[in-house]
């Protein structure tokens, strides 16, 4: 058994904190860790000076005297600190600079790992500290600054809520490896027919590329708790090139570059960009090929020029990928919308995109890009996926195995 961790900054906050501690510790073992950068001492089993030491730096970089810096310095000490540990759990208390804080080591610990951030910026946007991971986050409603009538009810909520999940844990038996596959509504039958011929030997996992999604699917990869990548929708691509309302951003496919996870690609939804309603498309847009998906969203067309930087990129990424690669060009249309009498049917911007995809991937053995003459949501489009899939797995598998 491990432990539940406590974390905050305990010159300020020891008296909630230990409240927090107390509540826990009825019902499983807990380790307190104090983040406070004032350079005092206190009650804490892991003292501040103990988690600065696993700056990079060292704690010198931590205790600077300024509360910015030696935040910030803090948070990175603390992520190395916590990932090096044998955590069951763990709940941070704090107002936005102990939430900034304390949620960048929790976002480091694997998904499942029980994570529990009761804040006072938990009824804004959250984003920023969640990201793409399972952090429950629970409004203080009062400020962090003293146990009262309504402080000990949230916090003792957040305190049972954590108790629960650490002395009760999850337990998932799944003994067909996962895959994950990334979907837009603009490729659901493509991703559904992909996911129902895998599933009798895999356990599809399917996240929506809105951005949050795409990184969630990577994060996994990183965890190792896929197997293999079917990305049919990498649509976050063309929101980080044109300004869109949902990247995943810059490092959208590093995961599978790190990782050198089985990985087939496609070009799922990349004839559109993702903006909100149409009032808030950026004016050098209000001319192009807008098409009003609902009151919130509105989707603008990729041109031939958005194309070509869209494939540079995607290029750029699955050049650096050692593990094995199938990338397949839909050449039919790259979502529901791009088919004739469709509104983004553009065949000369797709024609960029493929011939661009096709020049600039250094294609091996192990690296390959595909023409596959149908849409993307043909049958027979999902077809070729799973064929890739079955490849490149089997072959991966049978590599594992001589390598025993």
């Amino acid at each position: 058994m491990g432990s539940a961790y406590v974390a905050g900054t305990f010159d300020t906050k020891a008296a909630e904190l230990q409240h927090v501690a107390g509540l826990i510790a009825r019902g499983h073992p807990v380790i307190t860790v104090d983040l406070s950068t004032s350079g005092g001492s206190s009650g804490a089993d892991v003292s501040a000076a103990e988690v600065a030491a696993h700056h990079p730096d060292g704690a010198d970089a931590v205790f600077t005297g300024d509360r910015g810096s030696a935040v910030t310095a803090m948070a990175v000490a603390f992520e190395r600190f916590l990932v090096a540990q044998d955590v069951d759990g763990i709940i941070g208390l704090g107002g936005s600079g102990g939430t900034a804080l304390i949620t960048p080591a929790m976002r480091a610990l694997p998904v499942g790992v029980p994570k529990v951030m009761v804040s006072t910026v938990a009824s804004g946007d959250v984003s920023p500290y969640v990201d793409a991971t399972d952090i429950a986050i629970f409004p203080s409603v009062t400020d962090v600054a003293g146990l009262n009538r309504i402080s000990r009810q949230v916090l003792g909520n957040a305190a049972h809520a954590l108790l629960g999940a650490v002395t009760h844990p999850v337990s998932v038996t799944e003994d067909k490896p996962a895959v994950a596959l990334s979907m837009f509504g603009v490729t659901t039958p493509c991703v559904t027919a992909v996911a129902e011929q895998l599933a009798a030997d895999h356990d599809p996992l399917v996240f929506h590329a809105t951005g949050t999604g795409g990184r969630a699917m990577e994060k996994l990869v990183d965890d190792g708790l896929v197997r293999a990548v079917v990305d049919i929708t990498t649509t976050e691509v063309c929101d980080l090139i044109a300004g869109g309302v949902m990247s995943a951003g810059e490092q959208r496919l590093d995961a599978i570059a790190r990782t050198r996870v089985p990985y087939v690609g496609s070009c799922g939804a990349l004839d559109m960009v993702n903006f909100g309603a149409l009032e808030t498309v950026p004016p050098q847009y209000r001319d192009r090929n807008l098409h009003v998906h609902n009151p919130q969203v509105t989707l603008m067309r990729t041109s031939a020029g958005d194309c070509r930087r869209i494939a540079v990129f995607i290029a750029g990424k699955l050049n650096a990928c050692d593990g094995p690669v199938r990338f397949l060009l839909p050449t039919g249309g790259l979502s529901m919308l791009d088919s004739p009498e469709q509104p983004f049917y553009d065949p000369d911007a797709d024609a960029v995109l493929f011939e661009t995809l096709e020049s600039r991937v250094r294609q091996t053995a192990d690296r390959r890009v595909e023409r596959v003459p149908h849409n993307i949501n043909d049958p027979e489009f999902a077809a070729a996926l799973v064929a890739a899939f079955r490849e490149i797995t089997g072959s991966a598998e049978r590599t594992r195995q001589e390598a025993r």
